[in-house]
């Protein structure tokens, strides 16, 4: 099958959604499926004003139209509601070519976070975005029914995986400090309320990895923790096996795959009693989640390792990938031959 995937969250971004498209695209790949993903840096744009990492494409629409008749797609997917993503809705649209989506990213809280923007707004945005899809792809349970209670339609699961293989206990992955070490790792961003952890009074030391418009506000503020910047592949699995807890203080993340690593590398996770966190800690004894992240951190402190570790390896990206592909819907021949013409 051939796919044609369009995002507006592409590399050098390293954040859950690149990292589930890229991962996932090489899977498919490895099946025989042939993916392209089309990003920002294929056209004219320029960096986000306050967030430089994220490239903004706004003339993209020039383009999208020949590039879906030259690929010539099985299926299309649009992982993003950015300029990108919004151009290739409307060309399928116009065109009346059938295509998926997913629901990453919170768009909504996170843009009422940084500018009061009222979130009614937006998801009145987000609903005339993902309408014509003739599915919606969502990490969780929980986030389907968020979704359809604020009246979206079409809304079918798709899950996550984790690299067991990278992300594992590394008995050698000592971190610097008193213990027990508490870790976030993730976006730096008011978004991701990183405050609230950084502002409990807990034993031990504090670490933070990451990167993102909020680091040097926080390193200014918070001295006393430990800020590694960002790290990635086996130096970012072994950080994270150093820690004694993972901290998870995000209210607006749909899953949270460093949950999953976390896990994966035998760390209990506390965090607040939201989706993502509720789908993926959930009973498992890997984590625990309370509206007091204090108490979530000192109940996490108590849980087995080998327990983290069972509940992680319960997922997949073959899994994943499995479920992605089962939800695209194909586009008939003869619309994709009318699309070339």
């Amino acid at each position: 099958m051939r796919i044609l995937i369009f995002t507006d969250a592409w590399y050098p971004q390293v954040n859950g959604v690149v990292r589930t498209l890229d991962t996932v695209s090489g899977k498919l790949r490895g099946q025989g499926h042939e993916v392209d993903v089309v990003s920002p840096d294929l056209f004219a744009g320029f960096p986000c004003p306050t967030y430089p990492e994220i490239r903004l494409a706004p003339f993209a629409g020039r383009r999208i139209s020949r590039l879906i008749a030259d690929h010539a797609p099985d299926a299309v997917h649009i992982a993003t509601e950015g300029p990108v993503g919004l151009a290739a809705r409307n060309v399928c649209v116009r065109e009346n070519l059938p295509f998926t989506t997913s629901f990453h990213t919170k768009f909504p809280e996170y843009v009422h976070a940084r500018f009061r923007f009222p979130v009614s707004w937006s998801y009145a945005f987000l609903r005339w975005f993902h309408g014509p899809a003739g599915a919606i792809m969502v990490a969780t349970k929980s986030l389907r029914d968020e979704l359809t209670d604020l009246g979206f339609r079409n809304l079918v699961c798709w899950s996550r995986g984790v690299d067991t293989a990278l992300f594992q206990p590394y008995p050698d992955a000592g971190l610097e400090g008193e213990r027990p070490i508490s870790l976030y790792c993730g976006r730096v961003a008011v978004e991701k309320s990183i405050e609230d952890f950084l502002q409990l009074d807990l034993p031990g030391t504090k670490y933070v990895v990451g990167g993102g418009p909020q680091l040097a506000e926080l390193k200014r503020k918070y001295s006393g923790t430990v800020f590694t910047g960002y790290r990635t592949g086996e130096a970012l699995a072994r950080t994270v096996a150093g820690a004694d807890v993972f901290v998870f203080p995000s209210r607006t993340d749909t899953f949270g795959l460093v949950l999953l690593e976390a896990m994966a590398c035998g760390v209990p996770v506390a965090a607040y009693p939201v989706t993502g966190p509720l789908d993926v800690v959930a009973d498992s004894g890997a984590g625990a989640l309370h509206e007091d992240l204090g108490i979530a951190v000192a109940q996490a402190l108590a849980l087995s390792p080998e327990v983290c570790r069972k509940h992680a390896l319960e997922y997949s990206w073959e899994r994943s990938a499995g479920q992605f592909l089962a939800n695209l819907h194909t586009i008939p021949r003869s619309a994709a031959e009318m699309a070339a013409a």
